[in-house]
């Protein structure tokens, strides 16, 4: 794994990333307090399950983001939307993986994003059970457990890693033939999911995810610390993440225009 430029790692977090740091931590403490404790869950409207640690935990979030940045937007997974045309706008999803935190496994975490006129600049996804903290700002750097972090210098798909999440959409479109070619190029394929693939592509570690089914309060923390780190976050088609987005393709950068390729063939 190549380090980021040392210029880079040395510069200090804006008040930004600082404040979604201090969010993250203090919703972490919120986490540990109703992870397993046989909490009653509640289907939405959408079918996805919502307990009262998902709502508590967003409120200790929007709580200190509001305090300290009063003027700022927020849309939020459980306690909706507010100032959605400010200049800058909180994306937060408290608990991304509820059905793991519900089956008490630790595959969920808290994912923080900023926007400052539509570009995401700065994202923290952090993982409390499973121990691990991501953070990122565009132009700055990214970090996992306070460590400077980079994507890795694959350059070829024969020798690339590639992770998948949710593929329901994708396994049913046109394009599902061209990724199973894809899938037997590959030189490793799994389906790490959620946050972990994410940490592990924004590290180095594997260098390339597909998902196909997810919104920008999933993702978009996500892809400030891969692009931080030096990769490249889109949807499927090519095109920047938006709040209209409901597909990923993140790579390291090197093999973004090959795996695209090979989809779209």
């Amino acid at each position: 794994m190549s380090p980021p430029d040392a210029t880079r790692t040395r510069m200090p977090h804006s008040d930004f990333l600082a404040t979604a740091l201090d969010a993250a931590r203090a919703a972490a403490e919120t986490v540990r307090h109703y992870y397993q404790r046989n909490l009653t869950v509640t289907i939405k409207a959408d079918k996805s399950p919502v307990t009262e640690a998902d709502v508590e935990t967003e409120k200790t979030i929007r709580a200190i983001l509001a305090a300290r940045f009063p003027q700022h937007g927020f849309h939020g997974e459980e306690t909706g939307t507010s100032a959605l045309d400010a200049e800058y706008v909180w994306f937060v999803d408290p608990i991304d993986g509820t059905k793991a935190f519900v089956r008490e496994y630790p595959m969920f975490s808290t994912q923080i994003a900023l926007a400052h006129r539509g570009r995401l600049i700065v994202g923290v996804s952090s993982a409390p059970v499973y121990g691990e903290l991501a953070y990122g700002e565009i132009g700055v750097g990214a970090w996992l457990n306070d460590q400077p972090i980079h994507v890795s210098a694959i350059d070829t798909i024969e020798n690339a890693a590639l992770s998948t999440g949710n593929l329901k959409s994708l396994a049913t479109g046109p394009r599902w033939p061209a990724f199973g070619r894809l899938v037997g190029r590959l030189n490793r394929i799994r389906g790490y999911g959620d946050f972990l693939h994410y940490h592990l592509l924004a590290s180095g570690r594997i260098d390339a995810v597909v998902e196909s089914d997810v919104n920008i309060l999933d993702v978009g923390a996500c892809a400030v610390i891969v692009e931080a780190a030096g990769g490249r976050f889109t949807d499927l088609e090519g095109r920047p993440l938006t709040a209209a987005s409901g597909s990923v393709l993140a790579t390291n950068g090197r093999l973004h225009e090959a795996i695209h390729a090979a989809i779209h063939r």
